[in-house]
């Protein structure tokens, strides 16, 4: 399984799955220790706020999403691309994907998000 952790500063797990562009790489399989396997750098018109609704982005190409939140409609789009997507309280990437992998991640409701800019008129991509 492979797990993409949002890292904007590649030390703790960062808010905002949609406008991230840093994300750590874990491979974990099962009764393993995960292992941090790569570092994943989009360019920022690549961010999945940026990209919306659209098939290829990289991110669909993992198994779990991990980011400190995410809005309702992010959590739905990548369960459209089968990418699960959690939002939690811990901020040790390290520490999320090993809880994940037990099975006792603290997760958090995705976060309605009620700022607009000019020209957008869904924050999370899905056009």
């Amino acid at each position: 399984m492979r797990i993409a952790v949002a890292s904007q500063n590649r030390r703790t797990v960062t808010p905002h799955a949609g406008r991230t562009r840093r994300f750590l790489i874990y491979e974990a399989e099962p009764g393993g220790e995960p292992q941090l396997v790569d570092r994943l750098e989009l360019p920022k018109d690549q961010t999945l706020h940026h990209w919306g609704n659209y098939p290829g982005h990289p991110i669909y190409a993992y198994d779990v999403i991990i980011a400190g939140s995410m809005g309702p409609n992010f959590v739905d789009r990548m369960d459209r691309y089968g990418v699960e997507a959690l939002a939690t309280s811990e901020t040790d990437p390290d520490t999320a994907v090993r809880k994940y992998c037990a099975g006792t991640l603290p997760t958090l409701q995705p976060e309605h998000h009620t700022h607009q800019h000019e020209g957008d008129h869904d924050h999370e991509g899905d056009h």
